[in-house]
Formats: structure tokens, sequence, C-alpha cells
């Protein structure tokens, strides 16, 4: 059963093959200051459309994107290297409820 959501104004939307089974907390500077939770799925499995920009920072090996719009984080991808998955931001899928999934704690901090 796929899910689908989208960004706050509704110009990027997003398409996920089936509802997250769990989802990460990261605590890095960024994630902190966002409140992400990121689901994963596999690279090429989520359908994202409208048009994002990416913020590229730290080891610059992730593209952090966001619609130029309202702001809102709505996924990640690699830059190079295929980690063979990618990130949602969970809080955009319809229907998300954070109480109904395993929260995985990421310590990026360091």
């Amino acid at each position: 059963m796929s899910v689908a959501g989208s960004c706050h104004c509704g110009a990027v939307t997003i398409e996920a093959p089936a509802p997250p089974e769990w989802v990460a907390s990261c605590n890095c500077s960024l994630c902190a200051k966002t409140a992400w939770l990121v689901a994963y799925y596999p690279d090429g499995a989520v359908k994202v459309e409208g048009e994002t920009v990416p913020y590229i920072w730290g080891d610059r090996m992730i593209g952090i994107h966001h619609c130029p719009v309202c702001g809102c984080g709505t996924h990640w991808r690699t830059l190079g290297e295929d980690f063979g998955r990618m990130g949602v931001n969970a809080r955009l899928l319809d229907g998300f409820d954070p109480a109904a999934v395993e929260v995985r704690l990421f310590d990026n901090a360091g």
C-alpha cells in the first residue's frame, strides 16, 4: 500500500511504496533544528514531483531537499556514492503518526 504526502503549500508531492515501519530521529545540528523524522526507502522507490532545492553541508555526501516556496524539508538523496537508500521527511506523509511507529535515535551530533 503506497503512501503520499506533500509539503505545506503542495508544490512538492511525495509518493512512497509503503508506510514507514520505523523512522530515525537524528540529533545532528540540522535535524535537531528542523525536527525531521526520516523514513528510509530504496533509492528510486520514492516518487518526488515538483521543484526542490538541495542544501549541501558538512561532509557533502547528501543533498537535503526543501520546497523553495514554503521551505518544508522534503527528502535527501546522495550526491555521488550510492548508499542504496534515500530519506523522506515522514512528517509530510498523509496520516503519519509518530506514536504509531518505532522511533530510532541516531547520534550524529559528534
